[in-house]
């Protein structure tokens, strides 16, 4: 168990690159099953929860090497089991995404119930009623689900919700299905359709990336390919988040500013601003953070919603960006019911927050936060966490930060080069 040590108020400067995009990560090595050549993957971020999908894969017999930094190289030519690790499925949500891949390749798949983040109940139901439309059947026990098909067949699919991982489930499902599959209310987030698009370039039909109606013409097999995941989208928010607080001047290069549209508005009411550069993203230092009323000084909201809305996975940090904003706004995470819990953390810290129910908090601003000792309940509220104890006051420890390591790529040394004191420390 390590901890971060992190030595608040001090101003950042300089220019940081997210890593590639974990969301676009894990489904993409699950979609490496799909064919028997090699998928070298390139911009792969070496986190906690992509180090635990290699292993899965390495259990059914996969080959998984890593050609240098960020490079990995998976040749799924055979796999020997329908039944992936049930210890290291159960520390990862995508291992889920198995299931697809394992029916078309061996026509079985036997998963245990995944792990992942604790932030409320996240159901599965999207990935099964998809599975069982193109022809799979599941069986649901108490510790796994057991699913075969004698083929899967292209059909119409109508998604009860825009899942994201239940999109990817039912594409890569039908990409070598028989016939033609339609994929309608499809979540179309970045990383669905860096998934898409590596697909494609492993000779699958699919039209309509980008938007939520899918359609996929089944093909006989996929080849190999090589492939450059896009900058991680959390990454950049959170990026963005921490120059607003610390009053800092940062660039971050190669942000695909353009999938950042929705996250300005929802920055710019809590007052933050910054300028695209090309393909960067440049913060000023020294922002006047104001919350923007409505219109007759109606207390303004930020929330959530599928893309191309304020993805859930930046709430958190805009929670604590509007800690240090002058006025009052509600955050309202209508996605997860168990994201704002963290908010007891923040109170701690000296955050003036009122928490209605889990998904709904007021924030009033601003608040001076101290240093303190905390504890990282999941990802992204770890990172969040970090954020607010570089704008505190003192000291603050962090521990479990192994929730973090699964998310966020180095992330103290990272934040060191630009001037951060944050170290990384053996628990006491």
């Amino acid at each position: 168990m390590e901890t971060f040590v992190i030595e608040g108020g001090h101003r950042l400067s300089g220019t940081i690159t997210p890593a590639g995009n974990k969301n676009a990560a894990l489904p993409l090595l699950a979609a490496c099953l799909l064919s028997d050549q090699p998928v070298i993957l390139r911009n792969m971020p070496d986190i906690a929860d992509v180090r635990v999908k290699v292993q899965l894969l390495q259990s059914l017999g996969i080959e998984c090497s890593w050609l240098e930094d960020n490079v990995l190289r998976v040749h799924a030519a055979t796999i020997n089991t329908s039944e992936p690790d049930i210890a290291l499925a159960r520390r990862i949500r995508t291992s889920i995404l198995l299931a697809g891949p394992l029916l078309v390749r061996t026509g079985r798949a036997v998963l245990a119930r995944p792990g992942g983040d604790s932030i409320g109940h996240r159901r599965l139901d999207t990935h099964f009623l998809a599975l069982v439309a193109l022809g799979a059947e599941v069986e649901v026990t108490k510790q796994a689900y057991e699913l075969h098909t004698a083929g899967l067949v292209g059909t119409d699919i109508f998604l009860d919700e825009m899942s994201v991982t239940g999109t990817e489930q039912a594409i890569m499902a039908a990409v070598l299905a028989n016939g033609t599959t339609t994929i309608v209310n499809a979540a179309s987030e970045p990383h669905v359709q860096d998934l898409c698009r590596c697909l494609f370039a492993m000779g699958a039909k699919i039209t309509g990336i980008g938007t939520n109606t899918l359609q996929i013409q089944g093909v006989s097999r996929l080849n190999g390919t090589e492939y450059t995941l896009g900058p991680d989208f959390m990454e950049v928010g959170s990026f963005i988040g921490l120059a607003a607080v610390t009053g800092s001047n940062i660039r971050i290069a190669n942000a695909r500013p353009e999938e950042h549209r929705m996250t300005r508005i929802m920055f710019g009411r809590l007052g933050v601003t910054w300028q695209d550069e090309g393909p960067d993203i440049v913060i000023p230092g020294d922002q006047e953070l104001r919350v923007r009323d409505d219109l007759h000084g109606v207390v303004p909201k930020i929330d959530d919603m599928p893309w191309p809305g304020f993805p859930p996975d930046l709430m958190s940090i805009a929670l604590v960006i509007a800690t240090q904003a002058h006025g009052t706004v509600l955050i309202h995470e209508k996605m997860f019911d168990g994201r704002l819990f963290f908010v007891d953390k923040l109170l701690s810290m000296g955050a003036r927050v009122i928490l209605c129910d889990p998904h709904r908090a007021v924030v009033v601003g601003p608040a001076k936060l101290f240093g303190e000792r905390l504890t990282s309940p999941d990802i992204r509220a770890g990172m969040a966490l970090v954020i607010a104890a570089l704008c505190a006051k003192g000291t603050s420890i962090i521990s479990n930060i192994a929730q973090i390591d699964r998310g966020y790529q180095r992330i103290e040394q990272r934040l060191a080069a630009l001037g951060a004191r944050i170290e990384r420390r053996p628990a006491e």
